[in-house]
């Protein structure tokens, strides 16, 4: 590893928790946490709705975590929970319309930005950018759950 290599980790690193710092901020801006605002996104642009393992699926969120923010979602009435018939160990969850009343603009506008940021690149650099970041997380996630470290 190269001094060169320790400064460009350092330096995608602080631009990834910028950017998490930015979602945070807004979420806050808006009267609610950041993963809060991670499963709502979820849940608004789910039709059908989802289960609460595909919510930390889709959010990488806890389960514990997503149980406390449906719970306090369902206890303000923004959404719905409700038994799905052939498999009675999981609930389906539903944003309601007070819910999508709640939530709408601002997970619009999320969307909307994080949208448009992309657009601004072009198609080579989108993929670059998707290619490399996917390779960087595979490579992390490796490297975090090996035992030791290899150097």
């Amino acid at each position: 590893m190269t001094k060169e290599d320790r400064k460009n980790a350092y330096l995608y690193c602080k631009f990834r928790d910028e950017q998490f710092a930015l979602y945070d901020e807004y979420a806050k801006r808006h009267g609610m946490l950041m993963k809060t605002l991670l499963v709502t996104n979820a849940l608004f642009y789910a039709q059908d709705g989802m289960t609460q393992t595909e919510i930390c699926r889709r959010t990488f969120q806890s389960k514990q975590t997503v149980n406390l923010i449906v719970k306090n979602l369902l206890r303000d009435g923004y959404v719905t929970v409700t038994e799905i018939p052939e498999d009675r160990r999981n609930k389906r969850v539903r944003m309601t319309d007070a819910g999508r009343t709640y939530c709408g603009k601002v997970v619009r506008h999320i969307t909307w930005a994080e949208d448009t940021a992309m657009s601004l690149l072009t198609p080579e650099e989108q993929k670059t950018l998707i290619d490399l970041s996917r390779t960087f997380t595979k490579n992390l996630t490796r490297l975090v759950n090996q035992e030791t470290e290899d150097m």
